[in-house]
């Protein structure tokens, strides 16, 4: 039998992204946010929820704009400072030392630093509760070609992401390959 855990947010795992942008004066700013993930894939979209408290939301308001920029187990110190520092308070990329790029595309930086980014542009916002789901057409991903195979597509385990498990407040590292997607033995149980 099932224990009851209550109404949480115990889902395993969620994604470590970064997700920058501009201020209403132009300066470029960038949170770790992991209330995130795929919600669309005609038209390619992502969703993350901010609280409307953090400095970020403001920022995704006014600019209409986000990058998601996905850092790797090396970054895990960057992303956690990100996650914890405000940006009302302090220069959280000079502080980290990222360099902020200017995206063709939309209307917010991404990260040189990190090796695969997704320049989205919000597209739809909706008021949940405590957090405010934004919605982000993904107008294209750029990537480090250390990063990608033969074919041009980026490989898990060069990328090297991390998860975050939130109750425990721990990150992990994104295992092994297991199977082949729609190629499993399915007349095993």
């Amino acid at each position: 039998m099932k224990r009851s855990l209550g109404a949480k947010t115990l889902i395993y795992p969620v994604p470590v992204w970064v997700i920058a942008s501009y201020d209403q004066a132009g300066k470029p700013n960038a949170m770790t946010a992991s209330w995130a993930g795929v919600c669309c894939s005609k038209p390619p979209c992502v969703a993350v929820s901010l609280r409307k408290a953090t400095y970020t939301y403001g920022c995704l308001m006014h600019r209409r704009a986000f990058t998601v920029n996905v850092p790797s187990q090396e970054q895990v110190a960057i992303a956690d400072y990100l996650g914890v520092a405000s940006g009302r308070r302090e220069d959280k990329l000079a502080a980290a030392g990222l360099t902020a790029v200017r995206s063709s595309l939309v209307d917010a930086p991404y990260l040189e630093e990190f090796a695969l980014i997704l320049e989205c542009r919000v597209i739809h916002v909706l008021e949940i509760g405590l957090h405010t789901l934004f919605v982000g057409e993904i107008l294209d991903v750029k990537a480090d070609p250390a990063v990608l195979d033969e074919r041009g597509m980026p490989i898990v385990e060069k990328i090297r992401p991390f998860v975050y498990a939130p109750e425990l407040q721990r990150y992990h590292r994104v295992a092994e390959v297991i199977a082949k997607a729609f190629d499993v033995d399915h007349g095993t149980r």
